[in-house]
């Protein structure tokens, strides 16, 4: 499928597409004349465009101030053209397929039919129509525009392109970079191999096989220490350099920097699976947000399979600002997989990521649009900080809550600030839309999608900056469902490391020497941290007393020495970890975890299960999605319900209607639709009503 960027080609003579004259009267006058919208909100939805980059009818749809056909009535009458109706005639795939179904659906137009040597197009933004022009294919010729609703192209779009759109979805990202080519069988014969060989050195050499184990992780220890501790000095030198330039600020040394031109338009992708007690509180927590609501395109995504999602959005009260996209059922059930799809759909040029459970801050998205306008061209990604709204809750809710806040507060701020790889979090991301579309957007087949495209991104000469916002989570507060989520992300750790290593020349030539050592320490390193905990645990049996196997070989090789600076190693490791914890903490929202610190040491444990139990399921069950369930020990949220309580709940991503209705609508299943091809001998036109 084609890119949803378009390429003009300058040297292709496209002729020019055929315009009745336009109308000069201004949309709003034609919208009164036709008595559809009050004076007042006309009015307002003006002002508010002056200052926005958002389309006027598209502002009165957000707002409820017009309907749909009465502002298709005035757009045909402006624009001198039909309105297009493709349930009642549908156009050539063929078309579709000459410009890709995820352009059409980026750029809300519809190549309808071919007749007499003209091709008819519709367009839901009649006004950007001539500038599409020289990105179409020089085949389509004569080029005649019609009008058609954005629901009624997407819709048509869908029902003969459906399949090709989500096998798009799970092909994106190339073979080369992705989970999908991964040699199932070799995988097994490798770990099949490594675990008897290690068996076999353990009965035969079991002095020579600990001795190359320990080395291995207390050289990876000492790698993971040296790497916080970089990231500790790299963030405290960022936070002097905005105390430094807030300083500057306030004495006017230096101006303060203001946004210039219009908010953009910014689409974020909330993806559901079997979420029955989060997903009607959603709303309520999205309506928290003060960005305006026309330039908010809140796309809730779920599986076509997922009836516990569906029952529970079909009571919900959905604002006009929150669509539905629905994900046809396919051979791996991912959360890529899905954000690929829903992609499609998205309007703005900036595309985001949030949880089913995220309570972002008021102020988020003013942050990201206001982060992105000052960035540098390549800066791709903005990653906000994830907390915890239950860390009271137990012992293990306040240890996730901790190491949350020494990841996203200190660690993660430092390694962005020093140019390394940056794992990106799987929520509360914003991207440039044409850079994450240049890198294949998420691998539907990586289980730790996130992690896998903050690498592809800092392959690709992107870079990501950490911005100063937050979003509320759900701590996961029960010892098994943390071993679950916690292997399925060293899972995804250990294919992306093993994906991206296929070819190590190759990466170590796109990431440059000091990315790639600080990808094997933060990736390689991490996973053996988890596999091999037990071997360094075991020399605590000397301080107990207790007899160990290496404890002669050690004092043999390095004398008095080897055994003293290894516990100093291990020491100094967990007083690092302590004063990053406190650190990360200290600020009110948290400050009574800060007793708590020290009690990450049997915290940590847990992780060595996981790490097992993921390296089986790389093995076993690569694909496999152990879903987390939320709702558990929720924050009390309010419902916020539209004032008049009418309902707009427009389901894409299924064939059916999709325009506002006044009453709760149940989510229609699906329905086929066939396409008949022929000639058109007349133009559909919608009858007005």
């Amino acid at each position: 499928m084609a890119s949803a960027n378009f390429v003009v080609r300058p040297w292709v003579e496209t002729p020019a597409p055929t315009l009745a004259p336009r109308n000069q009267l201004p949309l709003g006058q034609l919208l009164l004349e036709d008595g559809a919208v009050d004076p007042g909100n006309l009015l307002k939805a003006s002002v508010m465009r002056a200052r926005q980059d958002s389309r006027l009818g598209q502002i009165l749809l957000s707002q409820g101030w017009v309907t749909s056909d009465a502002l298709m009535r005035a757009l045909s009458r402006q624009w001198r053209t039909t309105v297009l109706d493709p349930a009642r005639t549908p156009g050539d795939p063929r078309l579709i397929d000459a410009v890709g179904a995820d352009v059409c659906l980026a750029q809300a137009i519809l190549p309808w039919r071919r007749i007499g040597g003209v091709t008819w197009i519709a367009t839901a933004r009649p006004e950007l129509f001539a500038d599409l022009i020289p990105a179409l294919p020089a085949s389509f010729g004569q080029v005649r525009m019609l009008l058609c609703n954005e629901d009624d192209i997407q819709a048509a779009i869908l029902a003969s392109r459906r399949i090709a759109m989500i096998r798009h979805a799970e092909m994106r990202v190339p073979a080369a970079e992705s989970c999908r080519s991964r040699n199932e069988a070799r995988t097994g014969r490798i770990a099949l191999g490594a675990m008897a060989g290690l068996a076999l050195g353990l009965w035969l050499v079991p002095v020579a096989v600990l001795s190359l184990l320990t080395l291995w992780a207390t050289v990876s220890l000492l790698a993971q220490s040296a790497l916080k501790l970089l990231a500790v000095l790299a963030t405290r030198r960022v936070h002097a350099e905005d105390r430094a330039l807030a300083d500057d600020l306030a004495s006017g040394r230096t101006a303060r920097a203001e946004m210039t031109g219009p908010l953009p338009v910014i689409s974020v992708m909330v993806p559901l699976f079997r979420e029955s007690d989060v997903a009607g509180k959603l709303v309520g927590r999205l309506s928290r947000l003060d960005y305006p609501r026309e330039l908010m395109d809140v796309l809730l995504v779920i599986e076509a399979s997922d009836r516990v999602t569906r029952n529970a959005l079909q009571n919900a009260r959905l604002p006009g600002w929150l669509r539905v996209v629905e994900v046809p059922n396919g051979p791996v059930q991912t959360k890529p997989r899905a954000l690929n799809y829903a992609l499609n759909f998205c309007r703005g040029a900036i595309i985001g990521v949030w949880d089913a459970e995220d309570r972002p801050d008021p102020d988020q998205l003013h942050k990201v649009a206001r982060g992105f306008h000052f960035a540098a061209p390549d800066v791709a990604c903005l990653q906000g900080a994830l907390d915890y709204y239950n860390p009271r809750t137990n012992w293990l809710a306040r240890c996730f809550t901790i190491e949350y806040a020494a990841w996203f507060r200190v660690i993660l701020p430092g390694v962005a600030r020093m140019g390394l790889v940056v794992p990106l979090g799987g929520t509360t991301l914003f991207f440039r839309r044409d850079a994450l579309e240049q890198v294949g957007a998420w691998d539907a087949w990586n289980v730790t999608e996130d992690a896998d495209l903050g690498v592809r991104l800092a392959r690709r000469g992107w870079r990501t900056r950490i911005i100063d916002t937050t979003t509320d989570e759900e701590a996961n507060c029960r010892a098994l469902p943390w071993i679950k989520q916690r292997s399925r992300w060293l899972k995804g750790y250990a294919m992306t490391w093993g994906v991206h290593m296929r070819n190590p020349r190759a990466l170590w030539r796109e990431l440059g020497p000091r990315r790639f050592i600080g990808f094997q320490v933060q990736f390689l390193g991490s996973l053996s941290q988890y596999l091999l905990a037990p071997v360094l645990w075991s020399f605590w049996l000397l301080s107990l007393g207790l007899p160990h196997p290496l404890r002669e070989p050690l004092a043999g090789v390095w004398g008095g020495y080897a055994i003293p600076a290894l516990f100093g190693t291990f020491v100094l490791s967990e007083l690092l970890s302590i004063g990053v914890g406190m650190w990360a903490v200290r600020a009110d929202k948290h400050r009574h975890l800060m007793a708590w610190v020290p009690s990450l040491h049997l915290y940590f444990p847990l992780g060595c299960l996981a790490g097992w139990k993921a390296i089986y399921e790389v093995v076993v069950k690569p694909f496999y999605w152990d879903k987390t369930a939320h709702g558990i020990y929720d924050a009390a949220d309010a419902v916020v319900l539209p004032a008049d309580g009418t309902v707009s709940l427009p389901v894409l991503g299924q064939i059916g209607d999709s325009r506002p209705r006044a009453t709760p609508m149940p989510m229609p299943m699906h329905e086929t639709i066939v396409l008949e091809e022929g000639i058109a001998t007349e133009i559909p036109v919608r009858k007005s009503a």
